[in-house]
């Protein structure tokens, strides 16, 4: 068992919405969502995150000041070495979830990036080496029900989140819940009467609590 602390090294809140579009702009660049994947693990300078993105230290820092701005990421702590005042940056919550509407000015609300389109491409490598491991299912459910496994699934996002940080190997974890138009059998209700089924995601159901996942 590792002796390791659970990340981060610093308090934040679980969980934060994101109430303006400029915050759900903020979240969906990758470069700051990676920005914010890594200070998951602890507090980093500006120069620690450039290094560790291998881009300039004037382009993470413009990606640093648009995360604090719209309040994603805030200055935990300082350390002075010698006569330079270093920064450390941190998230201010564990999971972001969007929860805007668009204003009465009809301003559209910025799409996020999909998940799975960004899980695909990290894991093509771990696929052609036989070390991705994963499952996909469908079932027919009520929305409610729905809803209440996303509950389940942030649980474990949280749970992943809080492993102590150790070995050489950064894993990713990809989760969601989705409807589908996915083929179904009918109810005995429906078959007896002869109706025919209707698609899962003919009706657009789906969790409308909708946390951004892994950010």
């Amino acid at each position: 068992m590792s002796s390791n602390p659970s990340p981060p090294d610093y308090e934040l809140a679980d969980r934060l919405a994101l109430t303006t579009p400029a915050q759900v702009r903020a979240i969906g660049n990758p470069l700051r969502t990676t920005i914010l994947g890594l200070v998951h693990e602890r507090a980093a300078t500006v120069t620690e995150l450039a290094a560790a993105v291998a881009r300039p230290k004037s382009t993470v820092a413009h990606h640093v000041r648009v995360l604090t701005e719209t309040g994603l990421v805030r200055m935990v702590r300082t350390r002075r070495v010698r006569a330079i005042e270093e920064r450390f940056y941190g998230r201010t919550a564990r999971m972001f979830y969007v929860s805007v509407e668009p204003g009465a000015d009809r301003e559209t609300l910025p799409t996020d990036f999909n998940d799975f389109e960004v899980a695909a491409r990290e894991s093509a490598a771990a696929f052609r080496d036989r070390r991705l491991w994963g499952f996909i299912r469908h079932a027919r459910l009520p929305e409610e029900r729905a809803a209440e496994f996303w509950d389940r699934i942030a649980a474990l996002v949280r749970e992943f989140d809080e492993l102590p940080r150790s070995g050489d190997t950064v894993y990713g974890f990809a989760v969601g819940i989705y409807p589908t138009d996915h083929p179904r059998l009918p109810d005995t209700a429906e078959r007896h009467r002869g109706t025919t089924p209707r698609n899962v995601g003919a009706a657009g159901a789906g969790p409308r609590r909708s946390p951004v996942s892994g950010r």
